[in-house]
């Protein structure tokens, strides 16, 4: 299966929140599992850092990249087909980042994990 983590699950997966239902914990731990983290969630993370909404222990430049690496997370870029995929979701959900999220998990056929 190829999971697709949403901003706030990768952070409270590498910070060992216990928001983060214990299924989805074993789900990204699955050595089966394909598990991916979208440049648009390190986007997401960046912005909100630089405006004082998200406190890290380290610089994001360095603490995200760290911590994907070392817990086995793959980075998915954003690609010109998935962005093209926006225009057939429905105007349901405003937030551009969850958007391009979800046209991701369509067009690669993944789960998104997000609360």
């Amino acid at each position: 299966m190829k999971l697709l983590l949403d901003t706030h699950v990768f952070l409270w997966f590498i910070a060992d929140d216990p928001h983060l239902p214990a299924n989805w914990r074993s789900a990204i731990r699955d050595p089966g599992h394909e598990v991916y983290l979208s440049v648009v969630s390190v986007w997401e993370t960046m912005i909100k850092h630089q405006i004082g909404k998200l406190p890290l222990p380290q610089s994001p430049e360095q603490y995200l990249p760290t911590q994907r690496e070392r817990h086995r997370i793959a980075t998915l870029p954003v690609d010109e087909v998935s962005v093209c995929r926006l225009a057939q979701l429905p105007a349901l959900h405003r937030d551009p980042f969850d958007r391009i999220l979800i046209a991701q998990a369509l067009e690669h056929q993944m789960t998104l994990i997000t609360a």
